[in-house]
Formats: structure tokens, C-alpha cells, sequence
């Protein structure tokens, strides 16, 4: 859910806003966050027929780590391994 149809639906039930449940926007995260989002869905998926969904290739990682000129590596991979194991797990679901 956005902003902005979170403070819809709020609007159309008659309630007030309750922040802690007021979803993140892009401006929210840091700069490192979006490019982990970025890069993530740039990378390709890996299959299998008799499995389904294995995670991410990232065959071309280093490539994107130079183009986007990312020096916090360690982080940077923290939040793509993390983003990884969340579209592993909702697919297995």
C-alpha cells in the first residue's frame, strides 16, 4: 500500500491517521536502500521447472555495483540478500 491510498482509505472510513502505520515513501528510505531496490529488480530470476522460484542471478552484480558506483558493499548486499529472501519466501508461500 502507498501514502497516498493509506490516507485515502483513511479518509473514506472517517479515520485519522495513525503514524506508526503510515507506510514509507521513496524520500523515506536512504539512497542505498533504493539502489538495492533498483538493482534488485534489474537482476534476473532463477528457475527451476520441478522447483519454481530460486532467488536472484547475480551474475551481472558487479557490473551494477560499478555503474551505480555503490561504496558500501556490505550493506548494499545485506539489503539485496534481505529483499532476496523475502521474494523466496512469498513465493514459496
Amino acid at each position: 500500500m502507498t501514502r497516498e491510498r493509506y490516507f485515502k482509505m483513511c479518509e473514506q472510513l472517517g479515520q485519522e491517521p495513525i503514524e506508526d502505520e503510515i507506510p514509507p515513501d521513496w524520500e523515506d528510505f536512504p539512497e542505498i536502500a533504493i539502489l538495492a531496490i533498483t538493482v534488485f529488480s534489474m537482476l534476473g530470476d532463477r528457475l527451476a521447472a520441478d522447483i519454481g522460484y530460486l532467488g536472484k542471478d547475480f551474475t551481472n552484480l558487479s557490473h551494477y555495483l560499478e555503474i551505480y558506483e555503490i561504496e558500501d558493499k556490505e550493506l548494499f548486499l545485506e539489503i539485496l540478500t534481505s529483499l532476496e529472501s523475502r521474494a523466496i519466501k512469498q513465493s514459496q508461500e
